[in-house]
């Protein structure tokens, strides 16, 4: 097996995948100077996609015909997941699981930049390539940019010859169109338009579900087209669970910064980690505080629970406001990797958040989680392991202005967040009630299991 490389291709961000053809008459006065250029984007989007397909006919067609072709014993497989922290976390089942079904297969990765470090020493992983995908680096583009990266990448992909490609983000049409691009003779994803064209096996899309059995069902469909026999069901996390493992290094590092900070080894640790991608995710700050202080009278253990706040350095004032709110002073934690998160959360006693990449990696070490949801759908990204061991809180207040609840949205405006509550409204009783749960059951012994 080769050793883990990142290799970085590119640059460029885009925003959602076009949705129709928006017509010329709906740019009048009465649409804002953004609409109009949205829907002029779209114009764009959707003739240059169409350009793709004509573009790309003479390649596919040798790539159909290779795909009749016996697969080869040691096939190339590359995979793409554009995503950040959590969704990546959620996909790591399936490596494990095509390399145990191909153990001979050399498995690629392409992924941003901003999520390699979930993956960087996956076992499974024989080669990784980083992407800065569009979409995804919350940043400004322009309107082309996407489409030379596409043309870029997707010359290099031709050149590494890969027999199978999986697009593991169900609507990710970019990452269709580069595999189409890429000549690559199986390409497996999601029938969701726009990218379905791009796509030589495109499965019915099944939602709600797990993110991690969305994976799980393509993975399947792609060892059939190499000849394999499908994943075994059911898809459980016992059978397929997230697997991410911090070294003795990180674990080392956490330890000592902990001693440092007079946390014994004995002591029950529980950590809130209150940050999101998204505003319209947060919780109040007041019933975080509210919370922890609540801790203490809810655990029945000799040693009192010590709270730890983490998130990244730009989070750091609302940890601060949190910890002010907070009785006994928690410990701020701002200045992790991926693995030293890791190895804290591995430490905890229970860790506390909303809907956030952490979350997901603490359950991976096996530690219980109470997880805080609102405009995202728990029963797709909700927690990937024993259902005893994690409590999902999901609002039932539908904002005002949204068709339902949870609505999928979260691309407010700071304007706008006043007018969508919902995750603001749930309870600190709600909370209160699943920590006492949690911390007083068998399943939070020191012993995690996932």
């Amino acid at each position: 097996m080769e050793e883990n490389q990142g290799r970085s291709i590119g640059g460029v961000h885009d925003q959602s995948a076009p949705t129709g053809f928006p017509g010329f008459s709906e740019c009048s006065t009465k649409f804002t100077q953004t609409e109009i250029d949205e829907r002029l984007k779209n114009i764009l989007r959707t003739l240059i996609l169409f350009a793709i397909r004509v573009f790309g006919i003479a390649g596919a067609r040798t790539a159909a015909r290779q795909a009749q072709q016996p697969a080869p014993q040691s096939p190339r497989i590359l995979l793409i997941r554009p995503d950040h922290l959590g969704d990546l976390v959620l996909t790591t089942p399936v490596l494990n699981a095509l390399k145990t079904h191909l153990p001979n297969a050399s498995i690629t990765m392409m992924v941003g930049p901003w999520s390699s470090e979930v993956v960087a020493h996956h076992p499974a992983i024989d080669r990784l390539l980083l992407c800065p995908f569009p979409g995804f680096q919350r940043a400004a583009q322009k309107p082309l940019s996407p489409y030379i990266l596409l043309r870029n990448v997707a010359q290099q992909l031709r050149r590494e010859r890969y027999d199978l490609a999986i697009n593991l983000r169900p609507d990710f049409w970019w990452g269709a169109a580069l595999l189409y691009l890429a000549r690559i003779p199986r390409r497996v994803g999601y029938a969701i338009a726009p990218g379905t064209p791009f796509l030589s096996r495109a499965l019915p899309f099944q939602s709600p579900e797990l993110a991690t059995v969305s994976n799980l069902r393509l993975v399947s469909t792609a060892l059939g087209l190499l000849g394999n026999p499908p994943l075994e069901e059911p898809y459980t996390p016992a059978r397929y669970p997230l697997e991410f493992t911090p070294t003795p290094a990180e674990q080392a590092w956490v330890n000592e910064r902990l001693e440092k900070a007079h946390i014994a080894v004995e002591d029950p640790i529980v950590v809130i980690h209150p940050g999101t991608g998204a505003a319209v995710k947060l919780w109040r700050t007041a019933a975080w505080s509210a919370c922890a202080n609540a801790i203490p009278g809810l655990l029945t253990t000799p040693a009192p629970a010590r709270i730890i706040l983490t998130g990244s350095q730009s989070e750091r004032p609302m940890l601060e406001e949190i910890a002010h709110g907070i009785t006994s002073p928690p410990l701020l934690m701002t200045d992790m990797t991926t693995g030293q998160m890791a190895a804290l959360l591995q430490r905890a006693k229970l860790v506390l958040g909303v809907d956030n990449g952490p979350l997901h990696l603490a359950v991976a070490q096996g530690t219980p989680t109470i997880h805080i949801f609102g405009p995202t759908d728990p029963r797709i990204f909700g927690p990937w392991g024993t259902p005893e061991r994690h409590v999902v809180i999901a609002s039932t207040h539908r904002c005002p202005t949204c068709p339902t609840i949870p609505c999928g949205r979260l691309d407010f405006r700071p304007e706008e967040l006043p007018a969508h509550p919902c995750v603001r409204l749930v309870s600190e009783q709600q909370v209160e009630d699943a920590i006492k749960t949690l911390l007083n059951t068998e399943a939070t012994s020191p012993s995690h299991t996932s």
